[in-house]
């Protein structure tokens, strides 16, 4: 896609001034760090072609308390004993001991934090798209049956939707997100995750469709970059 050329004045949305490359974290911030990327970012992704039961698995072993790094750890665990490959689901508890044994991340062995927890809606939502396969092909209405799942809200089913089948329809809003578009005035400072959602997202969307940048593209790396700033 060719971008469109804005002065540092210009505004790509209303109230949103394009600024200077060099000025983090200003729109041209973003788009300069999305020419250096390329046409993927994979830190925030599951294995590309991944069946649904192992992108499911990935996005619900993370969010909230979770960082990465400790989220692919537990997703390997969990792809390396098999347990997202067989045909008969394993049981709540069956997950709750692979999540239980230590993780190793990063060169040190770590707990992951929720493993009760994630290992009974783990077993639900994976017993659910076996028994009924979700219709994949319009993103939102299989994001809006994610979210029928237990502990799914927005982001993650949006998180499924965008690993499973690429689509920038959705975007993936977290913290660190909110945080950026936030600080450069895309988002009001009175809106809030989960409860404003769908407005956040349909300016972010604007937003980048304006900025001319792939909104899974922009949203991994506003995630990816934030994150580093802010930890």
């Amino acid at each position: 896609m060719r971008r469109r050329c804005f002065a540092p004045e210009d505004e790509v949305v209303p109230g949103v001034r394009y600024g200077r490359q060099e000025w983090v974290p200003t729109p041209a911030f973003w788009a300069a760090i999305a020419d250096l990327e390329g046409d993927e970012v994979d830190d925030y992704v599951s294995p590309k072609g991944a069946p649904l039961a192992e992108d499911l698995a990935f996005c619900l072993l993370g969010g909230y308390g979770v960082k990465m790094e400790l989220n692919r750890a537990a997703w390997e665990q969990l792809d390396k004993a098999g347990a997202l490959q067989a045909d008969d689901v394993p049981s709540a508890a069956d997950f709750e001991a692979l999540l239980s044994e230590p993780l190793m991340v990063n060169g040190r062995l770590q707990k992951y934090r929720y493993p009760k927890q994630r290992a009974g809606r783990l077993h639900v939502a994976l017993k659910s798209v076996r028994d009924t396969p979700p219709d994949t092909s319009h993103p939102i209405a299989f994001r809006n049956r994610m979210m029928e799942l237990p502990g799914i809200g927005p982001k993650t089913a949006s998180w499924i939707v965008r690993n499973h089948v690429g689509s920038d329809e959705v975007a993936i809003l977290d913290v660190h997100v909110l945080r950026a578009g936030t600080m450069i005035g895309l988002f009001p400072e009175a809106y809030r995750l989960p409860r404003d959602y769908e407005a956040l997202e349909r300016k972010f969307l604007d937003f980048a469709l304006a900025l001319q940048v792939r909104a899974s593209i922009l949203d991994a790396i506003m995630w990816r970059e934030m994150r580093i700033l802010f930890s």
